[in-house]
């Protein structure tokens, strides 16, 4: 690929993103990027949703109503935009994010972030095996075919709050009932993020320069991560600190609770063979077991390294983020069908 300097580009070029467009902007990490987006004054953020759409968005946000339907609406409402999101929810239909990926191309517009917040695309045989990096490969792939639109996949491992709040199936750990699942002996760290340090971590790329200025810029720019991936933690934790921080939050020790241990392999075994039998929550346990496993394959901090110093994100705090998920499922929070 050729590089690409902001000297080279035509009068008038400003260097920087301005404009981002959101589908799923009413969503719980949609909503994250949204608010970090317009918190830093740069962006124009504008919400894509469909027209029936009741969803609820933050003040300050366009909000632009399509047909998924009808590319013609997709397109119309993208044209001028410089970087699209998209958050869907599993649950929606499978086709969605191909009709935005070719309504991007389009409208013109240079990067899409795909709906891949997770997975380590440049570990293969992880996304072969943990249910959910081949999609997100795949949507890679289909963005750069269109030889507009470059991708940037961000990797921010499993949501914390998402994945403590929803409990046994996925971290292993159930506030409600004090109960706990330590794959293999519980020491196993993975990268973890929670929605809002994925929205920090979206406005601190967005807010870089798009193109060095000259070949003598070494700085980092929007345009260094053009169909590559984007590393970001919160947190490299094991589950015995998530206890243990729940513990802190919660006034609560081991005695407290009903501890059980489970080998890795096979939670994840018993999970596809459930998966097969129709049982949704085996998908769940596969997927989260897998990237437990203790060849650090959940480890992509260790492996890769991070972008957090490039785009100023720092480290979160463990106990913080703990605590907002303790009071989210006080609430009563289901994200399949209850409070949201």
């Amino acid at each position: 690929m050729v590089p690409e300097y902001a000297k080279d580009q035509p009068a008038g070029f400003i260097n920087r993103i301005e404009r981002v467009a959101i589908v799923g902007a009413g969503g719980n990490v949609g909503k994250r990027f949204a608010e970090a987006l317009l918190k830093t004054g740069k962006h124009t953020v504008t919400a894509i949703t469909r027209e029936e759409s009741t969803s609820k968005f933050v003040d300050g946000i366009k909000v632009a109503r399509v047909n998924y339907g009808d590319e013609a609406s997709i397109v119309s409402a993208l044209q001028g935009q410089q970087f699209l999101v998209i958050t869907l929810a599993a649950q929606g239909p499978s086709d969605t994010h191909s009709k935005l990926v070719a309504a991007a191309a389009k409208a013109g517009i240079p990067y899409v972030m795909p709906n891949n917040y997770g997975a380590d695309v440049e570990n293969r045989k992880l996304c072969e095996e943990n249910l959910q990096g081949l999609s997100c490969i795949q949507r890679n792939a289909e963005i750069e075919a269109t030889g507009v639109s470059s991708w940037v996949s961000m990797v921010c491992g499993f949501w914390y709050e998402w994945s403590l709040g929803l409990g046994e199936p996925c971290y292993g750990i159930d506030i409600k009932t004090k109960k706990a699942t330590f794959f293999d002996d519980g020491n196993t760290r993975i990268n973890t993020t929670t929605w809002e340090q994925c929205g920090t971590a979206l406005a601190g790329l967005l807010s870089l320069k798009e193109l060095p200025e000259d070949e003598n810029d070494k700085s980092a720019t929007v345009s260094s991560w053009k169909n590559k991936p984007f590393y970001i933690s919160s947190f490299l934790v094991s589950q015995r600190e998530m206890l243990d921080s729940v513990h802190r939050i919660m006034g609560t020790t081991d005695a407290d609770w009903e501890i059980t241990f489970e080998k890795s392999d096979e939670r994840y075994a018993k999970g596809l063979a459930d998966l097969k039998q129709g049982q949704r929550l085996g998908f769940a346990r596969a997927m989260y077991s897998r990237n437990f496993y203790p060849n650090g394959d959940g480890d992509y901090e260790s492996r890769r390294g991070l972008d957090n110093e490039k785009i100023g994100l720092q480290k979160g705090d463990l106990d913080a983020a703990t605590k907002k998920t303790i009071e989210l499922v006080g609430t009563g929070w289901n994200p399949f069908g209850g409070v949201n």
